[in-house]
């Protein structure tokens, strides 16, 4: 299978003012997150991708990994409204979403609207809170809006969850359920940093830490967000996502047998939705206006391995869902690419 393209020295931006200044504010909120977090540029680069594509990101690694103070960095540097919740047993939904307040001196009910009314919403140890504040934030990431009391409140554009777990701890923690982790673009494993990244931590954190500014605005995003739906698709690229995400539903088609006993249930649709529209804001952060086999491939881990279920022989195996990816994409081939020459 062939994609044809145009010259490679025919990459644009369709971003704000449709040229370069759109990606050069791209690679300078980029720039300026690095300034704060050291290293952890998977990390940072899938926050960004995830506020191009409209998608919420679920960062799961072990304390003291920075995962708060980059998804904290990233909304000061884009700019906008900010509220952090930290997720404990005893929150409700009311805590979050809002709620219904008497005024004794009006004698009436008032609509008090809760944190969640923000453009970067922070959910700190989100896997702390009870189902039923699971639950409520269901509503706030798929329709991005709020009802209360029979009226329906829209959030604020842009809008997005920044999400935190910790993975090691099993103590007051509620898992979440695969509808809500389904309603994340991305869940991104955080390491620890290597050697090297931990001695200019010690010399860049522990005199005065470096404080980011703000390269962005919201308008400047929803400029960005949109030129990021225009990245074009190529049927052939299209056809690719749709069997990376069938490989996961039928493996034995798709030369994958030793796969039907290791997936319980294949990814869903949105899986779908989140290659196509994760791998167009990873092509526009790159520079292009089209879609390329290689940018689905570098964003398919962290869409679809939280939404594969195993089964419980893999589970109990240690089997890992991002291994899972990884020999689909080794065994499911992409199309080929070749530049047209000479044609515009």
């Amino acid at each position: 299978m062939t994609v044809a393209e145009g010259e490679p020295g025919t990459e644009v931006s369709r971003a704000q003012d449709g040229g370069e200044a759109g990606l050069g504010a791209l690679r300078d909120a980029l720039n300026e997150v690095r300034r704060v977090i050291v290293g952890q540029d998977h990390m940072v680069e899938r926050l960004l991708v995830a506020l191009l594509a409209r998608g919420h990101c679920l960062l799961e690694g072990v304390p003291g990994v920075a995962k708060t103070l980059a998804a904290s960095t990233l909304a000061t540097v884009v700019g906008g409204t900010f509220a952090r919740i930290q997720f404990t047993p005893d929150l409700v939904p009311s805590d979050i979403v809002g709620t219904r307040v008497y005024h004794p001196s009006t004698e009436r009910f008032d609509i008090e609207l809760g944190p969640v009314f923000v453009n970067f919403l922070l959910a700190d140890e989100i896997n702390r809170a009870p189902a039923k504040v699971q639950s409520a934030l269901l509503e706030v990431m798929a329709e991005r809006q709020v009802t209360l009391a029979g009226v329906t409140h829209q959030l604020p554009r842009p809008f997005v969850v920044l999400a935190t777990q910790n993975p090691i701890e099993s103590e007051g923690v509620y898992p979440l359920p695969e509808v809500q982790r389904d309603r994340f673009l991305f869940k991104v494993r955080v390491a620890h940093p290597s050697a090297h990244e931990e001695l200019e931590i010690l010399h860049r954190m522990s005199v005065t830490p470096p404080v980011a500014g703000k390269v962005l605005d919201p308008a400047q995003l929803l400029a960005l967000q949109k030129a990021a739906e225009e990245v074009s698709v190529h049927q052939l690229v299209a056809d690719y996502v749709v069997r990376l995400v069938m490989s996961t539903r039928s493996p034995g088609e798709y030369g994958l047998r030793e796969l039907e006993e290791t997936i319980e249930i294949g990814v869903s649709p949105r899986a779908t939705l989140g290659l196509v529209a994760a791998g167009r804001a990873l092509a526009l952060l790159r520079g292009r206006d089209y879609l390329l086999p290689d940018d689905v491939r570098d964003v398919a881990v962290d869409v679809m391995s939280h939404r594969l279920m195993l089964t419980f022989d893999a589970l109990a195996d240690g089997i890992e869902p991002e291994d899972v990816v990884r020999q689909i994409l080794m065994s499911v081939p992409p199309p080929l690419v070749v530049w047209n020459q000479g044609q515009r």
